[in-house]
């Protein structure tokens, strides 16, 4: 397992939005991280841990992340090692029990989306493999990079941003947006 001490270092500090509960700043925290490293990459899988625990039961872990007593109570994400090549992430996913201390966890995906509207157009009785292709050369598809964020008590978050507006102000969030995948996000906790 290998820290994301980098998280905590972002230029628009996501931890200090007041609205935000601490799942919503958890996912915009791990976008903001995500977009420093660009695109084109593969899935990145996160747990999330209770800050306070975190920093009461490790403090030396707990320094290392930036995390200090007078910290507001929140969530930090730790990046698990990378998922393997080639791997089905609804098998991946599958693979996954997370210890007591893990309070929920956050992966985070590359996809084609398209606009509401273009499955009138989607060819019938395609596979798979030739409906990926549609959505691939779609004159309106969209390359969006998805932070899903889950907690063990069933609330969930995503942070969407569109490779077209690559800013942190852009970023759409809500609990909703990928429901397919906040739900297998939430079956690693069952």
């Amino acid at each position: 397992m290998s820290d994301a001490s980098d998280l905590n270092n972002s230029p628009d500090d996501v931890s200090k939005l007041p609205a935000a509960t601490p799942l919503t700043r958890a996912a915009l925290e791990i976008d903001e991280y995500a977009a420093t490293l660009g695109w084109d990459l593969p899935a990145r899988l996160f747990a999330l841990v209770d800050s306070a625990a975190l920093r009461k039961a490790d403090p030396r872990i707990a320094k290392q992340l930036g995390l200090s007593d007078g910290d507001e109570p929140g969530l930090t994400p730790v990046e698990q090692e990378e998922i393997p090549a080639g791997t089905e992430l609804d098998k991946f996913l599958g693979t996954i029990a997370w210890p007591d201390a893990v309070a929920g966890c956050a992966l985070v995906v590359e996809r084609l989306m398209l606009p509401p509207g273009a499955e009138q157009s989607r060819p019938r009785g395609a596979s798979d493999a030739q409906l990926a292709e549609w959505v691939a050369n779609h004159p309106k598809r969209e390359e969006v990079r998805i932070t899903a964020a889950v907690l063990r008590d069933g609330r969930k978050e995503i942070a969407l941003r569109l490779r077209s507006k690559d800013v942190a102000r852009e970023v759409l969030t809500g609990p909703d947006l990928v429901p397919g995948l906040t739900d297998a996000l939430l079956a690693t906790f069952s």
